[in-house]
């Protein structure tokens, strides 16, 4: 199915249909023949190409976005998940079997560079913030940080409910 037919197919149904439409497209996947590695990348990439297309869903349908507001705050809100994401990857918490092999003062390095960057992370945040005003209404993106934290929740609820899917938490 199209990509756009099903998104504006999503816009036009109610909003549970649509928000289960897409958590089901996110779950769903299909393996492709290839190496093991690619294989895992490929499925990495389409898991997170499907939760995109889920968030875009739940996100229009929960802010109410006009044709407008939503051509002018994808392109947005893409450019700072993607700099969000970039900040995570560096930011890294320690896993406990890193803490023992670690001297006290490397730990305290590591520290130092999660909190630097959390601290980038919320500066990142209020710059978007500024800039999402100029696309939505103040309630609008009030509604924007309460959709972030429901989809999260949605998300983590769903992956728990699946038989065999790894805990929230465990590693892949």
């Amino acid at each position: 199915m199209n990509l756009l037919a099903s998104f504006f197919s999503a816009l036009r149904a109610p909003r549970r249909l649509a928000l289960a439409g897409a958590l089901l497209l996110a779950a769903g996947g299909q393996a492709r023949a290839q190496a093991p590695s690619q294989q895992l990348r490929a499925a990495k990439t389409e898991r997170l190409s499907q939760l995109d297309n889920a968030r875009i869903a739940f996100f229009t349908s929960r802010l109410s976005l006009t044709q407008d507001q939503a051509q002018r705050f994808w392109p947005l809100y893409t450019e700072f998940i993607t700099r969000r994401r970039e900040l995570n990857r560096t930011g890294r918490p320690l896993k406990r079997e890193q803490i023992e092999a670690l001297t006290d003062p490397q730990i305290r390095e590591h520290l130092a560079q999660i909190y630097i960057t959390r601290q980038q992370e919320l500066n990142l945040e209020k710059e978007y913030f500024n800039r999402f005003q100029k696309v939505l209404s103040l309630r609008q993106v009030a509604q924007l940080l309460a959709a972030e934290r429901d989809f999260t929740k949605e998300v983590i609820r769903r992956v728990a409910a699946t038989p065999g899917a790894p805990a929230p938490g465990a590693p892949e």
